[in-house]
């Protein structure tokens, strides 16, 4: 792993129904991993499926795995030669076995593959590939030149599939790789007999419990403590830990404080921050985050930053920080799909390299697939990010009743246009005579000014009084 000079915290609540897993660089919530009960996330699982269609006419496939709705598998994910089309490798009725690559969202069933891959901590175990290559992101030319010959000997030596060196093996033993790799394929082997002697669909294997996956993706050097409030999941981490990474088994904390733990360490105020579509950055600019079901808009505003330079100056500090923060919220959003970033116009081709250079390294952190388009002249960004199951706003809201999902609702001015119109159609016209309107409390607030235009309007005495039973834009016209 490249040298940072970030501190790494993790902190994991298990609470009713759900767990949440919190990772804090310098104090400050970066990445967060959110699981129900009711929505236990199926990635990495592998399963015996019976293919139910194959359609050539979109080289896909529909697979029976066991669950109402059937798994999608698209032609890149099949192991085969598909060259002729996806029905020249699958048919109906086939058994087949896949691994869930991305939970079903919405109304999207789940999507699977034939390529499985088995993670260790260590390296990646890729059966049906036959690649052995290390990690990109280790930068150290001398260590990735280790580490390949290491790798390499070891497949020589042993069964030969295909796997790839992870981040963490960086100064890893050879014995230590060894050992891993020999348990990797003990475990194909196990799932490859239960694919021989199960009838399908049926599970065939199931990827480690949110907190164990923690440990074995994110548990390194660069971590300081991952402290847990559960006792179960302390000691299944602990015992985890201390048979895979023994020199990180001190790192593991129990909390048993009082105070909630995501309070304790101020992480809570942070998620409750999640849902709002607005969010101020720093310098005192802002973006805006407009989430849909597959786009996301995000808009960069200056708002009372005026820097100490020149506008040009001010517009592309004010962009870099606001493509920090944006990789920031997309990870803790867990936003995927497209997305749009408008960034505020700069005329310098010079200063839009330079944001686009942040984004970039803003989103290096991230371990979803992401591609960036180049920026415009406009300062529009276009980027696609993975997406593998809801995102955070959608697990943790539904759409407003009153609203029905736009955000917005009638203003007070539109609503009082819309009650003079009502009254008029229920009184015909016909001037004289009391009225009382009954309202939402923020509306009547809103219209108490306007009572004497209203009167105007209607040619009659006009009382409002209000009722918190009523919603937003409902109102009641009573004749006295």
């Amino acid at each position: 792993m490249s040298e940072n000079n970030d501190i790494r915290e993790i902190y994991a609540n298990r609470s009713f129904e759900e767990v949440r897993i919190a990772v804090l660089e310098n104090s400050k919530l970066s990445d967060l991993f959110w699981e129900r009960n009711n929505n236990v996330s199926l990635v990495g699982n592998i399963y015996k499926g019976v293919v139910e269609n194959v359609l050539p006419g979109i080289s896909s496939a529909f697979i029976n795995i066991g669950f109402d709705k059937n798994a999608y598998i698209y032609i890149s994910d099949v192991i085969g030669d598909s060259r002729g089309g996806i029905d020249k490798v699958l048919r109906k009725d086939q058994e087949v076995m896949v691994q869930i690559i991305k939970d079903a969202i919405s109304t999207k069933g789940m999507k699977v593959t034939m390529d499985i891959s088995l993670p260790g901590r260590y390296i990646v175990l890729t059966p049906y590939q036959e690649h052995v290559g290390v990690s990109k992101n280790i930068d150290n030319h001398e260590e990735r030149e280790r580490l390949s010959k290491i790798i390499n000997s070891v497949v020589e030596s042993s069964k030969k599939y295909g796997c790839v060196v992870r981040t963490e093996a960086e100064g890893i033993s050879e014995e230590e790789i060894r050992k891993e790799y020999e348990y990797l394929i003990r475990l194909w082997e196990s799932i490859l007999k239960k694919y021989e002697t199960n009838k399908a669909p049926c599970l065939l294997y199931k990827d480690m419990d949110i907190t164990l996956q923690v440990a074995r993706d994110l548990l390194s050097k660069d971590v300081s403590i991952y402290m847990l409030d559960n006792k179960e999941d302390y000691y299944n981490v602990l015992d985890f830990v201390t048979k895979t990474s023994p020199e990180f088994k001190d790192k593991i904390k129990f909390y048993d404080g009082k105070t909630p733990i995501f309070k304790a360490f101020n992480i809570e105020q942070e998620i409750d921050e999640l849902r709002k579509v607005k969010v101020e950055l720093p310098s005192g600019g802002s973006i805006i985050i407009q989430e849909a079901e597959s786009l996301c808009a995000i808009d960069v505003n200056t708002g009372r930053y005026t820097g100490s330079k020149s506008q040009e100056d001010t517009v592309t500090q004010t962009n870099i920080e606001a493509a920090y923060e944006i990789a920031r919220q997309l990870r803790l959003r867990n936003i995927g799909g497209i997305i749009v970033i408008d960034f505020i116009d700069m005329k310098k081709a010079s200063n839009r390299h330079k944001v686009m250079k942040a984004l970039e390294d803003a989103v290096s952190k991230d371990r979803a697939k992401i591609k960036i388009l180049p920026i415009t002249r406009l300062g529009l960004i276009e980027m696609t990010r993975e997406r593998r199951r809801e995102s955070t706003f959608n697990m943790i809201s539904e759409e407003c009743p009153q609203c029905q999902g736009s955000g917005r609702v009638l203003s007070i001015e539109s609503i009082r246009i819309k009650i003079q119109r009502d009254i008029l159609n229920l009184t015909m016209g016909r001037p004289g005579g009391n009225l009382r309107v009954v309202v939402h409390p923020h509306v009547m607030d809103g219209l108490k000014s306007k009572i004497y235009l209203i009167e105007k309007n209607v040619h009659r005495s006009v009382k409002i009084v209000s009722d918190p039973q009523l919603v937003w834009e409902d109102y009641r016209i009573i004749i006295e």
